[in-house]
């Protein structure tokens, strides 16, 4: 005589769906299966669960308190099972994480595998537009950009507000400055981002607040180039202020046109959410 997790899954499939082919479909497991739990519950308890009355299914008034119990049962039954399927995805799951900056995407990867360090981390770079088609076509899982659009399709939470700078070698002219104009950063060689850049669509915006539309020397396609190219003295970058934790001597201005502070966003797909991109997403809430 027992209750088994088989006859109460049985037992309130019928007493849910009505039938016994509704809830060997539901079950996936055949009618006659379905029917035999129940009769054999019935058998051993000496009870009637159900009225039989023609095709239909009626509970009875027993079947009912039963039902009561038990579905509360199979609730914490299947919590059980999802942590323990959570826990194996910890252990052995991995999270496809996309970059438009190194920073401040590598502090919150940090906070994330220290937390959950078997979980293994995959990372793609570059720009704002492959980053966010990388989302879209799902070659990652979650991503960090700004500028986000908030058109439905996103689960946006915002990480930090950032502002662009200039970047200039040590040794440049303008190194000793704070803060400088468009219009005085026009009279230098200056080095721009590709298209698809979210640094070079502000950039291009402060220069044409001024009506100016200055011709680059050198057009990169990476911050990191970018970077490498101010360090050699070869012009004026332009970058997120927190986009890179370098510690060298390159000196990074404020730009009075490019003062505006701008949201960056941790982001997912709206209806692609997972046990993995939800951990991340409250990781970001207390890093």
């Amino acid at each position: 005589m027992a209750l088994t997790s088989a006859r109460i899954r049985a037992l309130n499939a019928v007493y849910e769906t009505g039938s016994f082919s509704a809830a060997a479909k539901r079950l996936e497991i055949s009618q006659p299966s379905v029917a035999q739990l129940v009769r054999d519950l019935e058998r051993d308890f000496s009870v009637q669960l159900f009225d039989r009355r023609g095709n239909g299914l009626n509970p009875t008034a027993l079947c009912q308190r039963l039902y009561a119990v038990t579905a509360s049962m199979q609730e914490r039954e299947s919590e059980a099972t999802r942590i323990l399927m959570q826990h194996r995805e910890l252990k052995e799951g991995q999270l496809r994480i996309g970059l438009g900056n190194s920073m401040p995407g590598m502090t919150y990867i940090g906070a994330f595998q220290r937390a959950y360090p078997g979980v293994q981390v995959q990372v793609e770079m570059g720009s704002w537009s492959r980053i966010l088609n990388a989302v879209v076509d799902q070659r990652v899982d979650v991503a960090i950009l700004p500028d986000v659009p908030d058109d439905g399709r996103f689960r946006r939470q915002v990480c930090l507000n950032q502002g662009v700078v200039a970047l200039v070698h040590p040794n440049h002219a303008l190194a000793r400055r704070q803060a400088v104009s468009c219009r005085e950063l026009a009279n230098h060689h200056l080095i721009f981002r590709s298209a698809g850049s979210s640094t070079q669509r502000v950039v291009d915006k402060a220069f044409r607040s001024v009506d100016l539309a200055p011709r680059p020397t050198m057009i990169l396609d990476t911050r990191d180039g970018v970077f490498e190219a101010v360090a050699n003295n070869l012009g004026i970058g332009f970058m997120w202020e927190q986009g890179s934790s370098r510690q060298d001597q390159i000196r990074k201005l404020n730009v009075l046109e490019m003062a505006d502070k701008r949201p960056e966003y941790v982001f997912a797909l709206q209806n692609r959410s997972s046990v993995m991109v939800n951990l991340f997403f409250d990781v970001l809430k207390i890093s």
